[in-house]
């Protein structure tokens, strides 16, 4: 083990390790089970929340871009916490697809841009060019870069 701290607002804690064999490093999370955490899609469908789902949804759209996998999990995590609150506030164990899917462009809007793009375009089911450019013309505006 290379290195243990608090995560997720000390929900769980982050350890750091090393493979003996190889020396590459990797990260792992000890968490308490909490109620299982039930997603609402789109068409009423539920499902299990799945921390990895989440994760790697996020690391598909920021493929081939500048941003690290420490990035995401922090993300991640942030989005974590939020869902944890609005949980907490509401007293249900369940969460709309949409919700969650919306606070994932949140981060990425931060992260990089082109990934945020990415995501949009498939989040929000993009059918033509000019869907997409209203999109950029929003992030466009958003970022000052007019």
């Amino acid at each position: 083990m290379v290195d243990t701290r608090s995560s997720r607002g000390g929900r769980a804690i982050r350890r750091r390790r090393e493979c003996l064999k190889c020396g590459k490093r990797f990260t792992t999370y000890e968490a308490i089970d909490h109620v299982p955490r039930q997603v609402v899609k789109h068409d009423g469908r539920h499902e299990a929340y799945d921390r990895h789902k989440l994760l790697m949804g996020m690391v598909t759209a920021c493929t081939k871009r500048p941003v690290n996998l420490e990035t995401i999990e922090a993300a991640v995590d942030r989005i974590e916490e939020r869902l944890e609150e609005r949980l907490e506030k509401t007293g249900r164990s369940e969460i709309q697809s949409e919700w969650l899917g919306e606070q994932v462009m949140v981060e990425l809007q931060h992260i990089d841009q082109v990934a945020y793009i990415r995501f949009a375009s498939v989040y929000r089911k993009f059918q033509n060019l000019t869907e997409f450019m209203d999109e950029l013309e929003e992030l466009t505006e958003a970022s000052g870069e007019a």
